[in-house]
């Protein structure tokens, strides 16, 4: 280090980000003054000294790397939604050809089995829709209970909250649902009309991480939102 460095370094009163300041203020020095530009000395990632535009162009480098990458992430992010769109349009349109109650639950657990990855399902009403006992056999994914039954106490703070939510599914809930079914890796519940008036939906995968915590649940909602509606016209 230069005994003229030396004295800079060591100057209380002028510090980098002065430097940093002053070039951020005046972008043409380096124009006016280029042999300081020439005296600049960068280190590359391999210990060799660069230029100041081999550096530059190495800085661009990365950046347009990152954007790249933030580009092919929007991308698939966009592929993916617009892929969800189109499932959540197939799914609105099987319900509402639908003109009776037994085709709307029918059709409902085919559409979440094909469209929505549900390994499993459960769709939990609170009153007994227009179906005889016949019929009521016919749908083993649906379950006919009073919304005071102390058997759903354990989603009694889903039920309160009235909102869709994701993640890992406790014993308890698993129970009165499924059984003992040990394939259920995590579940989407969603209510059905305005604070689970109606009842709730449970969309179960085996995968553990498919319906996690932080997954968006607008379109959760929005299928919360076109069941009750089919069952209620239906």
């Amino acid at each position: 280090m230069s005994q003229q460095k030396q004295q800079w370094v060591a100057t209380e009163a002028f510090s980098e980000q002065h430097v940093v300041d002053f070039l951020d203020a005046d972008p043409e020095f380096f124009e006016r003054h280029p042999q300081a530009l020439l005296k600049l000395e960068l280190t590359h990632a391999s210990g060799s000294a660069v230029s100041l535009v081999e550096r530059q162009i190495a800085v661009l480098r990365d950046r347009n790397g990152e954007l790249e990458t933030r580009l092919k992430d929007l991308i698939a992010v966009a592929k993916k939604n617009d892929a969800l769109v189109r499932k959540m349009h197939e799914f609105a349109l099987t319900l509402i050809a639908t003109e009776t109650t037994t085709d709307c639950i029918k059709q409902l657990e085919t559409g979440l089995r094909s469209q929505f990855s549900a390994d499993r399902a459960a769709l939990v009403l609170f009153e007994q829709p227009a179906l005889g006992q016949e019929e009521l056999k016919r749908f083993q994914f649906l379950h006919i209970i009073d919304r005071d039954d102390p058997d759903l106490v354990p989603f009694s703070t889903f039920l309160r909250a009235g909102r869709a939510r994701c993640g890992q599914m406790r014993d308890s809930q698993r129970g009165v649902l499924f059984g003992d079914d040990d394939d259920i890796g995590s579940v989407a519940m969603v209510p059905l009309g305005d604070k689970a008036q109606r009842g709730f939906l449970v969309i179960a995968n085996a995968d553990p991480d498919h319906f996690h915590p932080g997954k968006s649940i607008d379109f959760l909602e929005r299928i919360g939102q076109l069941v009750s509606v089919a069952l209620s016209r239906a």
